[in-house]
């Protein structure tokens, strides 16, 4: 009796089940059968049926009523499984990223421009190779020139002078000091190497070349100006600081691009000035650059000590 109640049952929901399902579902139940008749000695699922299953499972959601002979826990574990595998594949396969290598030849080419221009910057040999051909961005030519191998020579030479000739040196930079106003005060001075003696000092809003001319001119009076005065590149040393340089019998020697080192001790002295400024908080900033410089820097003494004893 319940054997037939049940074949009706199964035959009225085959009625309503759409002819896709059915399909699948025949489908399904062949491929089972076709495992059946492989026997080892018990069915196993190959490659191809383990596969069949998990695009199967994607594509019908009711692919767990025709599933006998695993469970469905087992073909979601073949699914992440295909699925590990197929990143572990893309793993071992990576493809470049990132920015080209370069050539050895394109960079020796980048260190012998460096070495026979000096003057050229990033922007100049970036344009002279991408006339050559090469397809290099402006920062890649930066970073290689900074990498760019240097003759110490010229650097030998220039701590020679400055060792044999410190009597006759002086030196004259620029260094701001921020005020309270949220203003800036650009503070010149000069020192001579020799006893690292503080020779003039000034502080003004608008470093003109005009402005430097007099203060060397109050700098070196009554014959007293030394025989080198070494100063950077800035743009307040123009051609007309330099006319009036010469002017005063004095040999001027402009440091290299970006070679605060060359100016010795001046530019030791900025720095001391930074560093000491953090003992003044308490006085005005536009204060602080004469009381600091007053009576020099004397040899031998920190730049702690010195300022700390004005």
């Amino acid at each position: 009796m319940l054997r037939p109640l049940r074949l009706l049952v199964v035959l009225f929901t085959r009625f309503f089940r759409s002819r896709r399902d059915l399909l699948l579902e025949n489908l399904a139940l062949r491929q089972q059968l076709g495992v059946l008749k492989h026997r080892y000695p018990q069915p196993r699922f190959a490659t191809p049926d383990k596969l069949f299953w998990v695009i199967l499972r994607r594509l019908w959601p009711g692919w767990k009523r025709a599933l006998i002979l695993v469970q469905p826990e087992t073909v979601v574990r073949w699914h992440r499984a295909g699925f590990k595998l197929y990143w572990a594949r893309l793993s071992r396969h990576r493809v470049r990223v990132g920015r080209k290598c370069v050539s050895r030849e394109l960079r020796e080419l980048i260190f012998h421009m460096v070495a026979k221009n000096s003057t050229w910057g990033a922007p100049r040999i970036h344009g002279e190779l991408k006339m050559l051909g090469f397809d290099i961005s402006e920062r890649t030519v930066l970073r290689w020139m900074r990498k760019a191998p240097r003759n110490p020579e010229p650097a030998k030479q220039w701590i020679a002078f400055l060792s044999n000739h410190r009597e006759a040196i002086a030196a004259m930079d620029f260094f701001t000091v921020p005020t309270l106003t949220f203003g800036v005060l650009y503070c010149f001075f000069v020192i001579a190497h020799d006893r690292r003696r503080i020779l003039h000092c000034n502080v003004t809003r608008h470093p003109t070349s005009t402005w430097v001319i007099q203060q060397l001119r109050e700098a070196f009076p009554y014959d007293s100006a030394p025989k080198y005065l070494i100063f950077d590149r800035g743009a307040n040393f123009d051609q007309e600081v330099i006319d009036t340089v010469k002017n005063f019998g004095i040999q001027p020697k402009r440091t290299n691009f970006r070679s605060p080192w060359q100016k010795d001790y001046s530019s030791h002295c900025t720095s001391w000035v930074r560093c000491a400024m953090t003992l003044f908080t308490s006085r005005r900033l536009d204060s602080l650059t004469p009381c600091a410089f007053r009576g020099g820097l004397l040899p031998g003494c920190s730049n702690r000590q010195s300022f700390l004893s004005l």
